[in-house]
């Protein structure tokens, strides 16, 4: 079992999932659908996905002679199987192929396809995201040609944004883009340059693959401007629509310490080698107008960073049930105070129980995160009235960097402590724990590594809008704990809550009043570690008010011990994990400048 399908109908439950499909886009679509397209997914991960996990950490893909990258069959038949799902097409629009099923069911089908396998699955949340960017800004003819395909799976897509001396730094690109001329597809560009750390950026699963590619568009003098300006977002195919082969080579493979299943390419335009005449250029047609790439670029960055944060949360859970399994099923020692007899399940030790709480309140709190913040994605473009897509929209744009980052970041933690349950044992290639270490360590890093989520937090979430958008979730988090009544068993996680937003309410006005804002960036990730613990622990609160009431019911659907394990792993979040924010903040409460003030020569 690669999941525990109660989670899910759970937090269905929790963030009402009957109300989501009561609109209108959804209204083709029953609980009845959502719940095979949950068991479609788990099938596929138990069956199709979860058996090569191993082979594709020790069969890397291959680069041969002729530029060409290969990955193991295994993969690309995994990755065949999701398409003919149907799990591509799950969120667009019915008249370019798609199903119109809630993003909270598709991210949760595919956390479902990464719990069995990451690298598989991860082709999956790259093509998405690039169709997704060209059904919002393309035209008609280029969603046609290049989205499409995509919905249906038989074609793949990636994002191009990083260079080798740039990284995250895009206003420093140097890949350019030359108009061409017109055709049906739009204005058509000849590219050149080079981009690193391209995942997926050629395999074999497709003949095709649909590149989204950032370049500068030079001005009419020939003049190429500093900065961001003039960054302008490109469809760059592999395959051209005539059949041609594009002028875009493979330069080498990125090799991963884990996370192989899927390649990291280097890649450069316009070599000259495959196009017809040897004349250089990769060709490739604007999407939108000059200048706008980087916004635009940007929908596709902050779903991929949510999709991110699902990685990290599946891993997490993943984590926890092979532990709590391992635990279960290891017997070592003797209970405290018998010193002969048979050994028991070394769950019977109160450390084990203590780690495995903790990666339980970890791994479940962060999926909580992920699939809430998928449900603003479809409150942002579905919900009744403008004013609620507005507030879905503020809301969503404040989480994603802890969504990205929180998960990411708690669940190398939740696995380090499934490694420790494992012991010895964890530490050796016999068991697949150790993989999932590897490989969630990426997550942390690509699609903006945790001091650039947490410098994204302060600059623009925070400080931009003068701290509005966390006014309106500090009323949010307010209302939810003035539901926890007189005597319930909560009354202490809901004080615990109410103490940690007191405590960065502080810090957000100190921040917001500090002039210069390198000052306040100096305190980014602290920052960001404490925001999403206040999160997670609000979102944990409410969970367990609902538990509790469907205690109080005897809902039929829950077993006492599922939803008491749920208010259980809440009281520990609150009690163990939330008192951590205080040393955070402590630099910020006591407006130290010892970062920021450090010589460079110090160190």
């Amino acid at each position: 079992m690669i999941v525990d399908k109660r989670d899910f109908e759970f937090l269905f439950q929790w963030l009402d999932m009957d109300g989501l499909l009561s609109r209108q886009r959804f209204a083709s679509h029953d609980r009845e659908v959502v719940n095979a397209v949950i068991e479609l997914a788990t099938r596929l991960g138990e069956n199709d996905l979860a058996p090569h996990l191993r082979a594709w950490d020790s069969s890397e893909p291959q680069l041969d002679l002729d530029g060409n990258v290969t990955v193991l069959p295994s993969v690309a038949g995994g990755v065949r199987k999701i398409a003919e799902a149907g799990i591509f097409a799950m969120v667009f629009d019915e008249t370019h192929g798609g199903l119109q099923l809630p993003h909270l069911v598709y991210v949760s089908a595919l956390g479902i396809l990464m719990a069995g396998n990451l690298g598989t699955a991860s082709f999956t949340l790259l093509t998405v995201g690039n169709a997704r960017l060209l059904a919002n800004y393309a035209s008609p003819a280029q969603i046609a040609t290049f989205a499409e395909p995509q919905i249906a799976g038989v074609a793949m897509g990636t994002m191009r944004l990083s260079e080798p001396h740039a990284g995250s730094s895009l206003g420093d690109i140097l890949a350019r883009a030359v108009l061409e001329g017109e055709d049906r597809y739009g204005a058509r560009y000849r590219l050149t340059g080079s981009k690193m750390w391209i995942s997926a950026g050629d395999h074999d699963v497709t003949d095709n693959i649909v590149h989204l590619v950032l370049a500068k568009v030079p001005a009419p003098d020939g003049h190429v401007a500093q900065g961001t300006r003039g960054i302008s977002l490109f469809i760059v195919p592999k395959i051209l629509p005539d059949g041609t082969i594009n002028d875009v080579a493979v330069a080498g493979l990125n090799h991963k310490m884990g996370y192989r299943a899927l390649p990291n390419c280097a890649l450069n335009f316009g070599e000259g080698k495959s196009m017809p005449g040897g004349e250089a250029g990769a060709i490739g047609w604007r999407v939108g107008e000059v200048g706008q790439g980087l916004p635009q670029m940007f929908q596709m960055m902050n779903e991929a960073r949510i999709s991110v944060g699902l990685a990290g949360a599946m891993l997490a859970n993943r984590g926890y049930q092979m532990s709590r399994d391992y635990a279960l099923e290891r017997t070592q020692g003797r209970r405290i105070g018998a010193a002969v007899g048979a050994q028991v399940p070394i769950i019977e030790h109160a450390d084990v129980r203590r780690m495995l709480l903790a990666q339980k309140a970890i791994g479940q709190g962060a999926l909580a995160l992920v699939l809430f913040s998928a449900r603003l994605l479809d409150d942002e473009k579905t919900a009744t009235t403008a004013e609620d897509r507005a507030a879905a929209a503020s809301l969503l744009a404040l989480l994603t960097p802890a969504t990205k980052t929180w998960p990411s970041e708690w669940a190398q933690h939740s696995l380090h402590l499934a490694l420790q349950v494992y012991g010895g044992a964890g530490y050796s290639q016999d068991f697949e724990i150790e993989q999932l270490y590897r490989d969630n360590r990426l997550n942390p890093i690509h699609e903006g590594t945790t001091g650039i989520q947490g410098l994204d937090l302060i600059s623009r979430k925070l400080r931009r809008d003068g701290g509005i958008a966390f006014a309106a979730l500090a009323e949010r988090i307010r209302a939810t704990i003035a539901k926890v009544g007189v005597g319930s068993s909560l009354s202490a996680v809901a004080l615990a809550v109410g103490d940690a937003l007191s405590e960065f309410e502080q810090a957000v006005a100190i921040l917001l009043a500090e002039a210069e804002d390198a000052v306040a960036l100096a305190h980014g990730s602290p920052v960001l570690a404490a925001f999403g613990h206040l999160v997670v622990g609000w979102l944990w609160l409410d969970q367990a008010i609902l538990a509790e009431a469907l205690l109080a019911i005897q809902d039929r659907r829950f077993d006492t011990a599922f939803l008491n394990g749920r208010i259980r792993a809440c009281r520990y979040f609150a009690e163990a994990e939330l008192p951590q924010m205080k040393t955070w903040l402590v630099p910020v409460l006591a407006r130290s400048d010892l970062i920021f003030a450090a010589p460079i020569d110090e160190f």
